[in-house]
Formats: C-alpha cells, structure tokens, sequence
C-alpha cells in the first residue's frame, strides 16, 4: 500500500517536514511548525555552472646565481615527481627490528645473540674466547695437582699412624700368610710351573686383614674429619695453600658436611679386602676433578657441596711501621 502525495515529517528530520510525491521526497524541506503550502513545492532552480577564475600570474621568479646540477630532463623529472614523502617517525611497525642486511652471521655488537627464543639467524650464544673460570667466594679453584700433592702429604702422615697403631697387626699378619710367600717366591726362583696347591695360610689371616682395615679406616677419620670441620683444612692442605669451602657460602664445613665428604672417598677402604675392589672406586674418586666443570668437584666434593679454592697467601708483614723511617 502506497502513501498518498503530501506534506509530511520527515523520518530522517522530526524538525521539518518534506513533500512525499508517492515515491520519494521531493523538494526543500520546511520547519515542522509551518503551514505547508497547499500542493507541491516549486522546483528548485537548477545550479549554474561556475565560470572557472582566472589564474593569477605568478610572479617571476628570480635568475638564481648557479644553475643547479643535472641536465633539464632530469630536473624535470624531478618537478613532475612532486613533492618526496618524508618517512614517518616513530618506532617500526615491528619491534624488535631485525638484524640489518649489513650485518654478519650473528647479533650486532652488544646485542644478545638468539638461539632458542631468540631472534631467528642469530645463532647459538658463544664466548669470544675462552669462558671465564668460577671464581667460588672471590677464590680462584685449586688445581689437580695441589690436590693430588696436599692428599699424597695426608696419606703419608696416615700411614706413619698407621705404622704406630697397625703395625703388631700387620706383623701379625705376615706370620700368618708367610708359608704362601716362601712357597711362591721358591717356586719363581726356581721357575717351577706345576700347578700343585699352595700351602693354606693360617686360620687368623681374614681375621687380621679386616682388623688391619678397620684400624687404618678409623685413624684415617680421625686425622681427617675434624680438621676439615673446624676450617676446611689438614695438614697438607694447609701447606699447599688450599681450603675446602661450602659452595653456598664461604662458612666452616661443620662435622656433618666434613663427615660426609670424607664417607664417599675414605669408606671404600673396608672394600680393599675384596680383591681390589675399595681401591678402584678411590681411583675413581680420585680423578674425577679432571672431568668435572666448572668448580672441578670430585665425586666426594658433589656429595657434599663443597668445592676447592686456593687460599691467597699473607703478606708479609712490612719491615717498619707504616709512618716511621729506618
């Protein structure tokens, strides 16, 4: 159903009202408080086409004193261009940028190299040279050799105890193994290769070979676990000038950290009874800090959360007081 032709609000407009034809609006709209007129608005005249304005003459411009460079067709080239745009400023619209073209395979100077996470292309982090060693404490580790040459100190000092303390017991026990010994030394000498028995040892050899084990193991903790818990140092320890340290903090051990330091290196010795077997694993105790980075821990100093330094050396206190003259 279609309207009727007539003057109406208009919808897009409540203040004024438009002419409906009974197809569109049609016509200026009127305000809504006037009185229409009784038919049809005039038609709107129809706009005049705007006569173009004479351009002003543009001054001439002044001769400049140099030609500027470049031949004509190029500095026409240039006017036709119009005016360059100019780039726009603030941050890219990616960020981080990347890596320029410019630069090689790798971060730029100062900046962190990628890897995973990083920024694609830039490759692994690496040192430039050689990785600076750990400094545990401000100390610089002890090497492999002051270790070995301070344990070897600690060892002799352990078998002169042990030669005060085990000694009847090992005397003991030469007597008890001796008929095995002559036997095998006769039989060498003589170059004898029957394959008869050898003679039994006596029935308190087992005896004595653990005793003699359990005394040395004993004296050994006793020389060793109380130095190191009042100051990290024994004896030969002290004389090569190095200090066993918490790696926590730069603190005395106390008996529980030095008793198990001293476990996993000194107990293997009741093991020496089968065939060896305490020896080997002392061995590899032993020389574990060659294979171990960065604080060069042996398998004791991992049980214990210790680590090796060197201690720096006193100076020598000066020939005169500080202020006076000779």
């Amino acid at each position: 159903m279609s309207v009727a032709p007539g003057w109406y609000v208009d919808p897009a407009d409540p203040q004024t009202r438009r002419y409906w034809d009974g197809e569109g609006w049609i016509g200026a709209p009127i305000p809504v408080d006037a009185t229409p007129p009784a038919g049809p608005p005039e038609p709107e005249p129809e706009p005049e086409p705007a006569t173009p304005a004479t351009p002003a003459t543009p001054a001439t411009p002044a001769t400049p004193a140099t030609e500027p460079t470049g031949t004509s067709a190029d500095r026409q080239t240039d006017r036709s261009a119009g005016p360059q745009p100019t780039p726009p400023s603030g941050p890219p619209a990616t960020w981080p940028p990347g890596p320029p073209a410019t630069w090689p395979q790798g971060a730029p100077p100062g900046q962190p190299t990628g890897g995973p996470g990083g920024t694609p292309g830039w490759g692994y982090p690496t040192w430039p040279g050689r990785p600076p060693e750990p400094r545990p404490h401000g100390l610089p580790l002890a090497s492999f050799g002051a270790r070995l040459t301070a344990r070897l100190i600690d060892f002799g000092i352990v078998f002169l105890l042990n030669a005060l303390v085990n000694g009847w017991f090992v005397w003991r026990y030469l007597e008890e193994i001796s008929p095995v010994v002559d036997e095998f030394w006769r039989r060498a000498q003589a170059q004898d290769t029957t394959t008869d028995q050898f003679p039994a040892a006596g029935e308190q050899a087992g005896s004595l070979v653990v005793v003699i084990l359990l005394i040395a193991t004993s004296l050994w903790l006793a020389y060793e676990v109380p130095a190191m818990a009042a100051n990290g140092q024994t004896f030969g320890k002290r004389v090569v000038g190095i200090k066993v340290l918490p790696v926590e903090a730069d603190a005395p051990l106390g008996f529980g950290r030095a008793l198990r330091r001293w476990n996993t290196l000194g107990l293997p010795t009741l093991l020496w009874y089968c065939c060896g077997l305490g020896l080997l694993l002392q061995l590899i105790d032993a020389l574990s800090p060659l294979f171990d980075h960065p604080l060069r821990q042996a398998l004791h100093d991992k049980r214990a959360q210790t680590v090796v330094v060197k201690v720096p050396r006193t100076p020598d206190a000066p020939a005169n007081p500080p202020g006076e003259t000779p």
